[in-house]
């Protein structure tokens, strides 16, 4: 039998999980649960890059992401799920990294000026915002994971990934694989105001909202902003709605969708009316799984004791590895 390829990735517990998130990673993370040796971690010390000043709320995000991640479908079974500053061979990894690691591959990262103008009432002059990219290659190879999931404009950040573990194994005799950047298709999807999704942008809609916060939700998103009246046909092409809807309703309904919304035989209101339904009604499945971990606090701290001893099993082999090979 074919030993399965390891792959490894996570998220930064900035706030709850939206719908671009499902679609944009969890969806294809618990796809690949089937296919990979799976480790997904949740990162905590990356959320420190850009929000050190206000640490308060990350351990209950912390939390809330697990118990979004299990209601999503991911399972302690087929992957391990752990969190970051648990593991503090991470923290090793990263020093030793560090000190190989050229400052001009910092400073070209595709995301760092972008990410300072983005964030521009924040503070990122720091080594930590500079020196992510190092840190993130300790995540990844000291699990000496084979790929990560990344969308297309995420393979750069493995690239440097790439990089680093191929001096470390040039410098020091070969200890790493180096990972490859496994592309993942993701739906479109946008926020309600048919930007990016984003907590940021006050513009998300999270799956563990109620039904009634969805409904609202999905009220207040743009449609085709050229249909003044519902006289007026519309153009579903353009129409943030129609979007949703060809995921989340059925062939039927989105081919009613989209000839009644050209001929003005539907009007916005009732297309986001069915169109909220639809999704609530996807989403029951996880919000009844989240109300099951929610109602077993127990539980939910054994799937995060049993991750955290699985994860630091294989990053303290490496970290023997790495120190013999180094002559530490």
């Amino acid at each position: 039998m074919t030993e399965k390829k390891r792959i490894l990735s996570g998220m930064r517990p900035t706030g709850p999980l939206h719908l671009g998130n499902l679609h944009g990673a969890l969806a294809n993370w618990v796809k690949m649960q089937e296919q990979y040796d799976c480790f997904f971690f949740i990162a905590d010390w990356h959320a420190l890059t850009s929000n050190y000043e206000d640490t308060g709320s990350i351990s209950g995000y912390i939390r809330n992401m697990l118990i979004d991640w299990l209601s999503a479908g991911l399972s302690p079974e087929k992957s391990t799920l752990f969190i970051q500053s648990h593991i503090k061979e991470h923290a090793e990894l990263f020093l030793i990294l560090s000190m190989i690691t050229p400052l001009p591959w910092l400073e070209r990262n595709p995301t760092y000026k972008d990410q300072i103008i983005q964030l521009s009432n924040k503070d990122l002059s720091t080594f930590g915002f500079l020196g992510y990219p190092v840190l993130q290659a300790s995540d990844i190879i000291i699990y000496k994971a084979n790929g990560v999931p990344v969308g297309v404009d995420q393979v750069p950040h493995v690239e440097i990934t790439r990089e680093i573990a191929r001096r470390f194994n040039y410098l020091y005799g070969k200890v790493f694989p180096e990972p490859e950047s496994i592309l993942t298709e993701t739906p479109k999807i946008l926020g309600i105001d048919r930007r990016k999704m984003s907590k940021s942008y006050n513009n998300a809609i999270y799956f563990s909202e109620s039904p009634d916060e969805i409904a609202a939700s999905v009220s207040k998103m743009l449609t085709d902003i050229q249909r003044a009246r519902k006289s007026d046909p519309g153009n579903p092409d353009v129409c943030n709605v129609y979007e949703f809807h060809k995921i989340y309703s059925d062939s039927k309904t989105v081919g009613r969708i989209n000839k009644e919304c050209r001929t003005a035989e539907i009007g916005c209101v009732e297309c986001k009316k069915i169109m909220a339904q639809n999704l609530i009604k996807a989403l029951e499945p996880m919000r009844e799984k989240r109300a099951y971990y929610e109602a077993r606090p127990q539980l939910v701290d054994d799937i995060i004791t049993d991750g955290r001893d699985k994860a630091r099993r294989v990053a303290r082999q490496t970290m023997a590895e790495v120190r013999d090979a180094v002559k530490l």
